[in-house]
């Protein structure tokens, strides 16, 4: 008797395993069944929001099915992560977020106690950016000697240019602060087209920025990088001198990666299927060649990767914003 009902509670419990994971199959097999949405807190026509409007429409043609963008600007990034965190955790609703958004917030908004992934799981990565040290094209810096020299000269007198408080471009310069021992004052904007126009018009003495964001004033002449702060230079700007090569401290790398979250609770078989989906379209020509054009490097992490890199830069995020104390709150 003992044995028959060990014998049928283990049937039992071998049907509802193999049920529950035929069910995850299915679920990935038929996903998706209908149209994904694809939240992101950057503005229409950011570089951002161009990469995710390309990846959409690659993934909807392969997908068989409408995949939107909903640009959700605004609050930090907290408009877009709030209405991704009310979603269903069913793939159906996709977050993109930038390394900051995921390593930086928490340290900016201590008081709201929002660690971004403890909330969400990050399924894809899409491309990494380098940021770019401009300045005025008659700027009288020719390389970053010069701009450390004039900050060590007058303490604080040098003022940089920033897209907010927080931004790769705030966090940036305080890194090279920190590595240089000067320091500036900081002038953030709202406006990144402003920000640029006025470093261009030589009211704001410099700025990091990426060739997305600040192309347009730099084909007009008005715009010239000092160095690129990564250890290598890039094929699209081939005379940029990397950091080391224009005199400013070889460890200092600024730059963004940008992924793909969903909200915690998401089949695993389902965020599996989104990450070799978005590889499989990120490698796609069309995609590359736009990227080149953006110098943005496409990455194919793994959900495992993109937390490591972003737990990478947490630790200096949360360093930098303590000696600065920098807060959002």
């Amino acid at each position: 008797m003992n044995f028959s009902r060990a014998l049928l509670t283990g049937v039992l419990a071998f049907t509802a395993a193999t049920g529950a994971q035929a069910q995850v199959q299915t679920q990935a097999g038929d996903y998706p069944s209908k149209p994904v949405t694809l939240v992101t807190p950057f503005a229409a026509g950011s570089g951002p929001d161009a990469v995710l409007r390309l990846v959409s429409d690659k993934l909807s043609r392969l997908w068989n099915q409408r995949v939107l963008v909903d640009n959700k600007p605004g609050g930090g990034g907290f408009i877009a992560i709030d209405q991704a965190r009310r979603a269903a955790p069913d793939g159906y609703t996709l977050l993109q977020l930038d390394s900051e958004h995921i390593a930086a917030l928490p340290h900016l908004y201590k008081s709201k106690n929002f660690v971004t992934l403890q909330h969400f799981d990050p399924v894809a990565s899409l491309f990494r950016t380098p940021f770019f040290v401009a300045v005025a094209s008659d700027s009288k810096w020719k390389n970053m000697s010069d701009l450390i020299a004039a900050a060590k000269a007058d303490p604080e007198g040098v003022v940089y240019g920033s897209w907010g408080v927080g931004s790769p471009g705030h966090l940036g310069a305080q890194q090279l602060e920190a590595l240089t021992g000067v320091r500036m004052r900081h002038a953030p904007y709202r406006e990144v087209s402003q920000l640029f126009a006025n470093v261009g018009a030589g009211e704001v003495p410099w700025s990091f920025a990426s060739i997305p964001s600040s192309q347009g004033i730099y084909k007009a002449g008005k715009l010239r990088y000092l160095a690129i702060a990564a250890p290598r230079r890039i094929p699209q700007m081939p005379d940029v001198p990397t950091m080391a090569e224009a005199g400013g401290p070889a460890s200092l790398e600024v730059n963004s990666f940008v992924s793909l979250l969903v909200p915690k609770g998401v089949p695993a078989a389902i965020k599996a299927k989104i990450n070799a989906d978005v590889a499989k379209v990120i490698a796609d020509p069309e995609i590359r060649a736009r990227f080149d054009t953006f110098a943005f490097e496409p990455l194919a992490w793994s959900p495992e990767e993109i937390e490591r890199n972003a737990e990478a830069k947490s630790k200096v995020y949360g360093e930098l914003v303590r000696r600065g104390n920098i807060s959002l709150e």
